[in-house]
């Protein structure tokens, strides 16, 4: 199959959407096996509607972004902002979290 590129959110997919951004725990299997992705070659890339409905966007939660992502371990070449927000998000290449790190 060769070299994927993965992009996956954040909150409620590597750290439970629970409390205030800055308090949040990532799950420790989902992180390794994103690591384990990443050594194998593959392109780990994040994106994240924090700050969207607050209007406070990158800016703000950019730093606390990075900071959380470096803190918890997690290897990755990239982080996005997406412009938008939402509670349904259907694509034809996306996989529900909690099926994808069984």
């Amino acid at each position: 199959m060769g070299i994927m590129k993965y992009i996956i959110d954040i909150d409620n997919t590597i750290c439970k959407e629970e409390g205030p951004v800055i308090n949040r725990q990532p799950w420790k299997d989902r992180v390794e096996k994103i690591n384990q992705l990443y050594d194998d070659g593959h392109i780990i890339i994040f994106y994240t509607a924090r700050g969207n409905k607050s209007g406070r966007g990158e800016d703000y939660y950019g730093p606390i972004t990075r900071a959380q992502l470096d803190a918890w371990g997690v290897k990755y070449h990239e982080l996005y902002f997406k412009p938008f927000d939402g509670d349904v998000f259907i694509d034809d290449r996306s996989i529900h979290p909690d099926e994808f790190f069984k």
